[in-house]
């Protein structure tokens, strides 16, 4: 019996981890595929297990050379700072925190209270030349909160 429920505990907590690399990869392929940037959307990811996961879309185009890359996606800044390759791409980030810090970033896609949540600052997307579809409209914010 008490094998059973520490089972039953072990497989609910797995399932309820906020950062499973395979959610987080289906919504974002939602969200790139409802962006439109004149050169094409093509990704690149400083995680590389969540890069990995994007490149089962068949959807998506995925680079793992942030030169190729049309937008970044970040969970760290650290990651892009130092690299002159990725220096003036649109960035998409992982992380609440660093859509106020990267005035480069134009979207994020973080977990608050166990939900997910998107944001999409209307202005840097505009910017940057990037179109969103009708799907995306709710998600578009004037500034930072």
């Amino acid at each position: 019996m008490k094998a059973s429920i520490l089972l039953l505990i072990l497989v609910i907590t797995l399932f309820a981890r906020e950062d499973r690399v395979d959610i987080k990869a289906q919504i974002l392929e939602k969200i790139f595929s409802n962006i439109h940037v004149d050169s094409g959307v093509t990704l690149w990811c400083d995680n590389k297990h969540l890069l990995e996961e994007l490149k089962k879309s068949s959807y998506l185009i995925i680079t793992d050379e942030c030169a190729v890359a049309t937008i970044i996606v970040v969970e760290s800044r650290e990651s892009i700072e130092n690299d002159e390759n990725c220096k003036n791409k649109p960035i998409f980030v992982l992380n609440y925190e660093l859509l106020k810090n990267i005035p480069e970033s134009f979207g994020a896609f973080f977990w608050k209270k166990g939900r997910p949540n998107i944001v999409i600052i209307e202005s840097r997307a505009l910017f940057q030349n990037i179109r969103l579809s009708k799907e995306l409209e709710s998600y578009k914010e004037e500034k930072v909160w």
